[in-house]
Order: structure tokens, then sequence, then C-alpha cells
């Protein structure tokens, strides 16, 4: 199985990434953390990636397609992945495509988790993190609580800059304009699963893996 995840930011991703990664035995792909383990391993292309991060620039989509194509030839690769944060532009899914046809994969689909905005501007509004050890947690789960149930920092939770309103839905309109036409050259080629990401994390779930596997008859 050998799929992208696609989808608003808030919408679920991660959640939903670990749960599959888990139940189908393949590995969980974010570019960020391809591109930190080329970093931390000082790989050719990571030493390229860390050059010109140093400078704060942003990796060209070439250099991300080769650490991309590097990660798929690993042997834990051979049975599928999912491939979170890229493409993000219909530029770049244009070069995953070429990645795609040079290294002989053509079963690859686009999970494409769908919500409201306002609903993921509420959800994202009510997140809090602690100081200490960053655990994400809602505003319902930490009622009346002071200290971080996971690490007992005291006082520690606090609103991330990105999950203050203004941030989200300005991620929610660069997502929008530059993003979202990556579904429309991937529904195109037939390769888009749709899912409704709002409800229970159990409910999602079991609609992707039903989508999934009508998806393999």
């Amino acid at each position: 199985m050998r799929i992208i995840l696609f989808g608003l930011p808030g919408v679920g991703k991660g959640t939903q990434a670990k749960i599959l990664s888990s139940n189908l035995n393949i590995p969980h792909i974010s570019t960020g953390d391809i591109l930190r383990k080329a970093v931390k391993d000082k790989t050719e292309l990571g030493l390229k990636a860390q050059s010109i991060m140093s400078k704060g620039e942003l990796v060209p989509d070439d250099l991300m397609i080769g650490l991309i194509k590097d990660t798929f030839q690993l042997d834990d690769c051979k049975n599928g992945f999912i491939l979170d944060g890229f493409p993000r532009t219909v530029k770049q899914a244009y070069a995953f495509d070429n990645l795609l046809n040079e290294i002989n994969i053509s079963n690859v689909v686009l999970l494409y988790l769908t919500a409201d905005e306002n609903e993921i501007v509420k959800r994202l509004a009510n997140r809090r993190a602690c100081k200490s050890c960053q655990t994400i947690f809602t505003l319902p789960e930490i009622k009346g609580v002071t200290n971080c149930p996971i690490c007992n920092a005291e006082n520690s939770f606090y609103q991330r800059e990105d999950d203050q309103e203004e941030v989200i839905r300005n991620r929610i309109a660069v997502f929008n304009s530059s993003t979202k036409p990556v579904f429309d050259h991937y529904q195109q080629q037939n390769k888009v699963l749709t899912i409704n990401g709002i409800g229970s994390v159990q409910l999602v779930n079991d609609s992707i893996v039903a989508a999934l596997m009508s998806r393999k008859k």
C-alpha cells in the first residue's frame, strides 16, 4: 500500500498515519523527518540540505525529491509507505510523478481527509501545549488541571502561535491556494480517495480502511 496523506492542517493526518503505519506495517514518512535524518546521518544530500537551511533558505524541490527517492529504496519501504507533507504544489506533484515512474511505482493513492474549515479552526484553537514536554492537549482534556499529566510541570499550558485563529486561517488560505490544486492533479489520474476527517479517531480510521480495501479489489 503506497499512500500520499493529504488534507488541511489540523485535520488529523498525523494521528491517522500512526494508526495506519502500525496496522499496515508500512512506514510513516514525514518530509521533515527525512530532512532531519539525512542531516543527522550526514549523507551527501543531507549535507547539501543543511548548508541551504543554515542560510535560512528553503530546500529546493530537486533535493527533496532526491531525499524521498533514497528513503523509498530502504528495505522498510518495500511493502509500501505513507508519505506526509509532499507534494505541496502541482510542480512538486509532477516531479514526484517522474520519480515514481523512474523507480517503477504506479499503485499510489492520494488519501484526502476533508473537513469544514470552521471546524478545523475550532479544533486547533482549542489545543494547548505543555511548555516543558511539548505534549499537546485539548481544552476539555485539561479543564481544571494545573499540572501536565505527562511530565507534571506546573502551570505549563500555553497556546502555540500555530494554533491561534489568525495563523490557522492563514495556513488554510495557503493550503487552498497552493496545495489544494494537488488534489485536482491526482483526481484527474483517478488516484484519490476522499474521507470525511471529522468524527472520532476510530470512525475516521474505519472509513479509511474500508476505502483502501475497496480500492484493492
